[in-house]
């Protein structure tokens, strides 16, 4: 499995738990066959670790029995129905912060600068994912040393509670992940309130044509109209140009 970051330069540090955040990541990143292929490794590599405790590690290797007992198409159709339908389990960590605000696409320019300030450079066949890619973070947080990782992930560790409480709202055993990484970076697991999170499919829908215009709050076609008459003033005559040398 090729790591989504291209290592430019790295110094000495001291790293914390590096294994386990990449199987992690890897974990949670979208489960095509090869990934599939894997998930006895990535299991292997958490329980060698040894950072997890046992009711976590428990946790996860439910998930991966889960990921590979199921039919693939299904394991596929099910992780983009949990992670592509809806904001509030969206991996990608702006989309928590911003939506679709300006302010996104400056978030991903400082983010990409974090990157290649540590001398990590996205690698141009990442599958097109973007920098706030929550495995790809992960991925980079396993690169730095121990306080540096856990002050990073400190950043965002509200967004990986509100991901868990998400997660566990609809009794998924991808929950276990972003728990983990709170546990494993000294972060707090916090109750979090899940609002309720409108499907995008619904969001973005095409209104029906002749149903009545496109915002919500206006009369469908079937509905009494409310007629609005405003009184216009009448055009005045335009004004003479005056000439020059007059």
């Amino acid at each position: 499995m090729s790591s989504l970051l291209n290592h430019i330069q790295r110094g000495p540090s001291v790293r914390t738990a590096a294994r386990s955040l990449r199987a992690l990541a890897r974990l949670l990143a979208y489960p095509d066959a090869a990934l599939r292929a894997h998930l006895g490794e990535l299991l292997d590599a958490l329980r060698t670790e040894q950072r997890l405790n046992d009711a976590r590690l428990a946790g996860l290797s439910r998930l991966v029995s889960q990921l590979e007992g199921a039919d693939g198409y299904e394991v596929e159709s099910d992780y983009v129905e949990l992670f592509d339908r809806g904001r509030a389990t969206s991996l990608h960590l702006f989309e928590h912060v911003h939506g679709d605000s300006r302010e996104r696409g400056q978030a991903m320019v400082d983010l990409v600068q974090t990157y290649e300030q540590a001398g990590l450079h996205l690698q141009p066949d990442n599958g097109g994912e973007l920098p706030d890619y929550l495995p790809l973070v992960m991925e980079f947080a396993s690169t730095l040393d121990a306080s540096a990782a856990q002050g990073f992930t400190g950043e965002f560790a509200h967004i990986l509670n509100a991901l868990y409480a998400a997660l566990l709202k609809r009794c998924s055993l991808y929950a276990h992940i972003p728990a983990a990484v709170l546990e494993l970076m000294g972060h707090a697991i916090e109750a979090t309130e899940v609002p309720e999170d409108e499907a995008l499919d619904e969001a973005w829908a095409e209104p029906a044509a002749f149903d009545g215009c496109s915002s919500r709050g206006q009369q469908r076609a079937d509905q009494p109209q409310p007629i609005h008459i405003v009184r216009t003033p009448r055009a005045s005559a335009p004004a003479s140009t005056p000439q020059r040398g007059a």
